[in-house]
């Protein structure tokens, strides 16, 4: 009996010493831990947050569930006694004109408070028509929500069932049925048709003379522009000839590639129509400028288009919002991969002199090292033509 209590206490004092040492070497790992990462730290404070409030959201229902069974136990002891129940009409009359007072002040506070983030001033020709529509939208939807939220709660307050009053049944009513038929439909039909014109006229994308033609191409995760030369003209793509030093794959068999230019910069003359040539290499990617109105994918093996004219320079904006560092942004607007929020570029609208300045001083893009992958040494034809184009863009 005494060995096996010697082995007990052995098995105690072991297990003992082991908490003892893992609290340790957990007080030890957490204080490093905090020490050596705090940015971890910051990072798993939004979950906490999360989980805080979703704590909150369950404690909030189990407490109503408990209020529930605590009614329903009064209302079968009233019962039991031969007394009148919880009048559960009543009860659900008055929950519903507090939604509605809840619901509308939410709705008044998500105009005045969230109202305020609405996209920025348009900064294209086509931005107009599209803040109408949304605002026209906008604001039938709006009378909509409040003419019917306040018919559905406020009837289900002022006619709740009572002892005094008995349903009314209504099988059919044509002239009903025509008005809720009809109005929607008019106001529908005038907003497609609306709608179908003004997006018709945005998303006219036909190459005209005097279109600037700009390739955009996104990849994980970045955007590459590629301009025109002297010749006014892109060459062609080949994404067969992707390479690292040719990355959008550019086919020197059409003498227009030549003297095309790379930017890191979309740079666009104001009040210019511009023609965006959209390319993805990998995943679908979203060219997105808000203050352009302007969203328009783009697919890998489907080539995309957009036309608009820039109508605000950058020096113009940053004096209307008083922001000396303000630049226009390319985003991407497509979840594209882990480094999504990684794929922005500076999109700047000049003057057209400030255009010819800024395009006279970017390189070509065939560079030197490019040349010599294309083997360019070898070919005693097509070297001094690509020289003469690109002696003008250096």
């Amino acid at each position: 009996m005494g060995f096996k209590q010697l082995i007990n206490s052995k098995k105690t004092l072991s297990l003992l010493a082991a908490f003892v040492l893992f609290g340790t070497d957990r007080l030890m790992a957490q204080a490093t831990a905090a020490a050596a990462d705090t940015a971890a730290a910051d990072k798993s404070a939004m979950w906490t947050g999360v989980g805080y409030y979703v704590l909150l959201f369950l404690v909030a229902a189990f407490c109503v569930a408990i209020l529930g069974k605590i009614l329903r136990v009064y209302d079968l002891t009233q019962q039991m006694q031969g007394k009148k129940g919880v009048n559960w009409n009543g009860v659900m009359g008055i929950c519903c004109i507090l939604f509605l007072i809840a619901g509308m002040y939410g709705a008044y506070w998500s105009l005045t408070v969230q109202g305020s983030m609405k996209l920025p001033e348009a900064a294209s020709a086509h931005g107009g028509a599209i803040d109408d529509m949304f605002t026209t939208t906008t604001i039938l939807t709006l009378i909509v929500f409040v003419i019917t939220q306040i018919c559905l709660f406020g009837f289900a307050f002022v006619y709740r069932g009572s002892d005094k009053r008995k349903a009314y049944f209504l099988p059919h009513n044509n002239t009903i049925e025509k008005v809720w038929t009809i109005v929607p439909a008019v106001v529908l039909t005038i907003l497609v048709v609306f709608g179908f014109f003004t997006w018709q006229r945005v998303e006219n994308s036909s190459e005209v003379k005097g279109d600037l033609n700009i390739d955009v191409t996104g990849h994980q995760f970045a955007w590459e522009f590629r301009y025109p030369g002297t010749d006014g003209k892109l060459g062609s793509l080949n994404f067969r000839l992707t390479t690292p030093l040719n990355k959008l794959g550019v086919d020197f068999k059409d003498r227009n590639s030549f003297d095309d230019i790379s930017a890191d910069t979309l740079v666009l003359p104001v009040h210019q129509s511009i023609r965006l040539n959209i390319h993805a290499q990998d995943v679908i990617h979203s060219v997105y400028m808000p203050h352009f109105r302007l969203q328009q994918n783009a697919v890998p093996g489907l080539p995309t288009f957009f036309k608009f004219i820039p109508t605000i320079t950058t020096a113009e904006m940053r004096r209307k919002t008083d922001n000396p560092k303000f630049e226009y942004l390319l985003y991407c607007n497509k979840i594209c991969g882990g480094a999504h929020y990684n794929m922005q570029r500076v999109v700047r609208v000049v003057s057209q002199a400030e255009y010819q300045d800024w395009i006279s001083k970017q390189k070509p893009y065939l560079t030197d090292q490019l040349k010599k992958e294309l083997h360019f040494a070898d070919n005693k034809t097509a070297v001094p033509a690509a020289s003469n184009r690109l002696a003008l863009n250096n």
